[in-house]
């Protein structure tokens, strides 16, 4: 039984499974539950690998293309962006990922919160967020009391 089916519409699953080296990871790309989508971290990633090489800006644009591409797949774009959370492996790197996280939200950015961690795999940055995008309500939903 799937996600979608098991929570009778209150939690749908977004996206297709990640696998990586042949592995299924045992999480999902993103969650709707109810208005909110919740994005799993995304690391950077090329080729369908971990980016381990790359500059912090380099790195921050892949996690920010590949956070686009999940939310679209939840009909939701970076203007739907409430919260973020971010992990940076190395406190020098912050001001190279300020600068392009600002190119992806320029006017009314998110909440934020940053932290300097290491990180379960060999890259510079992981970045989650969190979406608010009411679901449309079809007409058979719009009662007229």
């Amino acid at each position: 039984m799937s996600g979608e089916e098991g929570m009778s519409g209150r939690k749908k699953v977004i996206g297709e499974p990640l696998v990586i080296g042949g592995h299924r990871l045992t999480l999902s790309r993103a969650i709707r539950a109810g208005d909110f989508v919740f994005l799993t971290g995304q690391v950077p990633f090329k080729d369908g690998a971990p980016m381990t090489e790359g500059t912090i800006e380099e790195q921050t644009r892949a996690v920010l293309e590949d956070i686009k591409a999940t939310l679209a797949e939840a009909d939701c774009d970076l203007s739907d962006v409430v919260k973020a959370m971010v992990w940076l492996t190395d406190r020098a790197d912050f001001p190279g990922f300020n600068t392009v996280y600002g190119e992806y939200f320029p006017d009314d950015p998110p909440a934020r919160s940053a932290v300097v961690n290491d990180l379960l795999v060999d890259a510079r940055v992981e970045v989650e967020v969190v979406a608010y995008k009411p679901e449309e309500v079809g007409p058979e939903a719009v009662r007229n009391d």
